[in-house]
């Protein structure tokens, strides 16, 4: 019994190290994804769309209002159509994230977003839910490959 006990402790402390470097893991991966959506509303403040569809994946398919399955080409010019409207002011808040779930290469995020937009003296602040897929890409950085969004009321100055 007692030359088993060493071996089962071994054991033991190896399940328990590898748990711990899971969560660090995990938590360092969480960490990754809230940066890289902070990073999109920041680049989609300062209308730089080159670095607000640096957040999307080469595969992208993504399901919004009034589009199925729309490509990142697509999505990313529409998104620097709207940027360059120099008449329009617009403004993400940094998305509240409600969940995150990783596993292995890749993650699952349910979040709400807040974008204030102006035209004149029109302004309306209104919110969309999102639920995305993440993939970590070959480099190592997290990436939406896969997207839905639903806004939760029209925008009165982009529905216009």
């Amino acid at each position: 019994m007692r030359k088993t006990g060493p071996a089962a402790c071994l054991g033991l402390s190896l399940v328990m190290a590898a748990t711990t470097l899971a969560l660090a893991d995990e938590a360092a991966d969480k960490a990754q994804i809230t940066a890289r959506l902070d990073g999109f509303s920041d680049a989609f403040n300062a209308r730089d769309a080159a670095g607000v569809c640096d957040l999307f994946a080469p595969d992208l398919v993504a399901t919004i209002p009034l589009g199925r399955d729309v490509s990142r080409d697509k999505l990313c010019g529409n998104l620097g159509r709207l940027l360059a409207m120099k008449d329009l002011q617009l403004h993400y808040d940094h998305p509240e994230i409600d969940e995150i779930i990783v596993s292995g290469d890749l993650a699952v995020v349910r979040l709400i977003w807040t974008l204030t937009a102006k035209k004149g003296e029109l302004s309306d602040t209104t919110q969309e839910g999102g639920l995305d897929v993440f993939r970590r890409q070959p480099d190592g950085r997290w990436s939406i490959a896969r997207m839905a969004a639903f806004p939760f009321g029209p925008n009165k100055v982009l529905d216009d």
